[in-house]
């Protein structure tokens, strides 16, 4: 199984448009085309099967035929954001070892000389929120499967399987892994991509309108744009968004669903064992009082919970085998399968999971545990504050204690009165302090790292020893 087929084998014929950029459009002969004539100047440069191949192009048709390229020759594909510093794209040439690269000027060869083990489609990289990313190998016959997981109960209530569907709209990045997915899965499903270059909220209502799109992917921060935007005002057709890529707050998504009355689904995932629970449109449409669930697992997988800490533990049919550096999964895999996932979550009566968590990013204030998202979700409840984050930082006397690090006018004081009247005394930030931003990674998930290293840093200039 070689995830080019996606493409080569799809169902559409010339000269129905296959792949839909804002300013370039590929039929599908020519994305076959265009594929191919890649593949021979990768195979050209000396590309072989099971040599990594390094792609930094912008998001569009060329991103996927570029991809599609190296897997037909059997490549490892590497996909870097074209806006990657220097620095970070050696990092990731040292990590994967690239015989070639490919950019929007065309192919070019690299020292790389690594093979890779037969079946190994491609790499994502782990989120960094908590040390640097890691390289994930992924294989071709897991992301089958893992599409296919989703697809299947999608196809089972197709009213006419002959029927055409609506292209998939990808409103993220194909350097990510959130993107490379939604583009797999739309080819798998037989729709056209029709594929944004940078999410902005006019474009991606246009596109919306455009496209008769009713149901697509979002992550928080896009969320968050559009329903703070006073220029869009409707989404129409647009009835489901499903977030992904990072945490999504249900004050985020009760305001974007009261402002353009589509329904918001959360699901959950990791990038070494993909998507595993999510919501369906009967779910949504029987549980609107979920709202902040990330659904029910995908068939074939398995949940449990740790009986001590409460960590998320899944056995999903396949995973990732390991990372670039070596490095396998078995530390975090027990003798029956199950992956720990790192995060903390109760299933509810009905069979929903909520996420309440990371178990590393959980503050143990004398002995009283405070998740750091409840209590961002009540900061953001004040009209002032924009953006809001919560980290443990040392404390001689508790151990640790939360901070918030708040981006907006809020005075302190209404701050404090606002989290005492919603929260337990100890689940009280012990200070606020002011940033212009959060740090984020690239799909909006918060360094809290940073945010310790700088209050550690803010203490040790306010009070030198």
């Amino acid at each position: 199984m070689n995830l080019a087929s996606l493409l080569l084998e799809h169902p559409f014929a010339d000269p129905e448009p296959l792949l839909i950029g804002e300013h370039t459009t590929l039929t599908a002969g020519a994305a076959r085309a265009v594929t191919r004539t890649l593949a021979a100047a990768l195979t050209g440069s000396g590309v072989e099967p099971g040599h990594a191949v390094a792609v930094q192009v912008a998001n569009g048709p060329d991103a996927v035929v570029s991809m599609m390229a190296v897997w037909e020759v059997g490549g490892v594909f590497v996909p870097l954001n074209p806006r990657l510093p220097e620095a970070e794209r050696a990092a990731a040439f040292a990590t994967t070892e690239p015989v070639a690269l490919v950019t929007d000027d065309g192919v070019s060869s690299l020292p790389g000389r690594r093979a890779y083990d037969d079946g190994t489609a491609f790499v994502t990289w782990t989120s960094g929120t908590t040390g640097r990313p890691k390289a994930i190998l992924h294989t071709h016959v897991a992301y089958f499967e893992l599409i296919d997981r989703v697809l299947a109960p999608l196809r089972g209530r197709a009213a006419d399987p002959k029927s055409r569907p609506t292209p998939n709209l990808i409103p993220v990045s194909l350097a990510l892994n959130a993107g490379i997915y939604n583009a797999l899965f739309g080819l798998r499903a037989g729709a056209a991509l029709v594929i944004m270059d940078r999410f902005v909220p006019e474009s991606f209502a246009r596109l919306v309108w455009e496209h008769g799109i009713r149901s697509t992917v979002l992550p928080p921060a896009a969320i968050t744009m559009l329903a703070d935007d006073e220029d869009v005002t409707d989404l129409a057709p647009l009835r489901y968004v499903r977030s992904i890529t990072a945490p999504l707050s249900p004050l985020a998504a009760r305001r974007f669903t009261e402002k353009f009355a589509v329904t918001v689904l959360n699901g959950y995932g990791q990038a070494e064992i993909g998507e595993v629970i999510g919501w369906t449109a009967a779910d949504a449409k029987a549980h609107p009082d979920k709202v902040g669930a990330v659904g029910k697992p995908h068939p074939g997988v398995d949940l449990r919970l740790d009986a001590d800490t409460g960590e998320l533990l899944v056995r999903p049919p396949n995973r990732a085998v390991g990372y670039a550096t070596g490095d396998s999964l078995a530390d975090r895999v027990d003798a029956e399968g199950f992956v720990r996932t790192g995060d903390i979550a109760h299933i509810d009566d009905d069979g929903f999971v909520w996420i309440d968590g990371r178990v590393g990013d959980v503050i143990n204030r004398g002995g009283n545990k405070v998740f750091p998202e409840q209590v961002e979700e009540v900061l953001r409840l004040s009209s002032r504050v924009r953006d809001a984050a919560v980290v443990g930082v040392p404390d001689r006397r508790l151990g640790e204690v939360p901070v918030a690090f708040v981006v907006g006018d809020a005075r302190t004081d209404e701050l404090e009165a606002l989290c005492r009247d919603q929260l337990v005394a100890y689940k009280v930030p012990t200070e606020f302090r002011r940033v212009d931003e959060l740090p984020r990674n690239e799909v909006g998930k918060v360094l809290r790292r940073e945010l310790q290293d700088r209050h550690a840093a803010d203490i040790a200039e306010e009070h030198p020893s």
